[in-house]
């Protein structure tokens, strides 16, 4: 097998698995919603309802199309598909797996292992919120607007903070590449133990960038009716529901990558390169994944949502003021 063509079947596999996280992710959070709530949940579609995604994106597809004649016809399609785009390009530059090694070939378990990874991610997650803008005002809905301008103000305010929080990060490892990030984490050596302040910082913007609660203040529904995603209907509402639960997958990856060792455990860690580690190392890494996506779950069914003045303040006058003392910290740590 060439490398093109290993490298086009590892792209098109972390596209399929992208999306069947996405798509089951939706059906966890049903159940443990319903757990956390003294009920069942999805339960005839299927054994245990296990189903009911397939069911949710078939009725998506099928449902009627609308778009309002006011409406900006060529933006309204142009921002749910932007959305989309971006959520799933992010994963081209997460590690998931060590290098799988077969007859001396080594086949990277990588999209690609840019020297400036960390840049390409925030790029590419900044670039998501023109999708939710040009959809909130091609939709000439007044609801909408305001959801679309509420997301964009967040997403500012709370990427300034994550920035400042992957500063200290770089200046621990000394590299922009994720792999390089990862490989620095070797058997317990994570990063989490080394900027437990950057962690914190990171994981609730984290929340903020995703849009969700305590954070969905963009599409609260009690004040915006649906938010910036109100006039949409069909697949155009399905790729702005689905893209947000693969930025939280991509979330959960990020997180692992950078603070959790990725896929690096104290005895997988250990083994000789070939097949063996490299499936260990990808079930390491997933189950990290997973228990991030559970805490996104588990966090926006406990904790009621934020007034946007409260939101506001938490970014510009905690969280970026802790950002900058993390540095500061972390500059006198290596120095000294």
């Amino acid at each position: 097998m060439s490398d093109l063509t290993f490298k086009i079947l590892f792209i098109v596999t972390v596209f399929g698995i992208s999306l069947f996280i996405a798509m089951y992710t939706t059906y966890a959070e049903r159940k443990l919603a319903a757990f956390l709530q003294d009920r069942l949940g999805p339960n005839r579609a299927g054994p245990f309802g296990i189903l009911q995604p397939l069911a949710d994106g078939i009725k998506l597809f099928f449902k009627e199309e609308f778009i309002p004649k006011v409406s900006d016809r060529f933006l309204f399609i142009l921002g749910p598909a932007l959305f989309m785009c971006t959520a799933l390009m992010t994963s081209a530059v997460i590690p998931f797996a060590p290098d799988l090694e077969i007859g001396g070939r080594i086949f990277p378990m990588q999209g690609t292992d840019l020297n400036v990874g960390i840049l390409y991610l925030f790029g590419v997650v900044s670039l998501g919120v023109y999708g939710i803008l040009i959809g909130g005002w091609a939709s000439n809905n007044k609801f909408s607007l305001l959801g679309a301008i509420r997301a964009a103000s967040q997403n500012i305010s709370y990427e300034l903070a994550m920035g400042l929080s992957i500063i200290a990060l770089i200046m621990v490892n000394s590299s922009l590449s994720l792999r390089d990030i990862v490989d620095q984490q070797t058997g317990l050596n994570w990063n989490i133990f080394y900027q437990p302040l950057g962690f914190l910082i990171f994981i609730v913007c984290a929340f903020a960038e995703t849009n969700r609660a305590p954070f969905d203040l963009p599409e609260c529904e009690t004040e915006l009716v649906g938010g910036y995603h109100t006039e949409f209907s069909s697949m155009k509402l399905g790729f702005y529901l689905f893209a947000e639960y693969i930025h939280v997958f991509i979330s959960s990856a990020v997180l692992s990558t950078l603070y959790f060792g990725g896929y690096h455990f104290p005895w997988v860690s250990a083994l000789e390169p070939g097949v063996l580690k490299t499936a260990l190392g990808a079930v390491v890494m997933f189950s990290k994944i997973s228990f991030f996506i559970f805490l996104f779950i588990w966090i926006r069914w406990t904790l009621p949502r934020f007034r946007y003045d409260q939101l506001m303040n938490l970014g510009w006058k905690v969280l970026i003021p802790l950002a900058v003392l993390n540095i500061l910290i972390t500059a006198i740590f290596i120095l000294f």
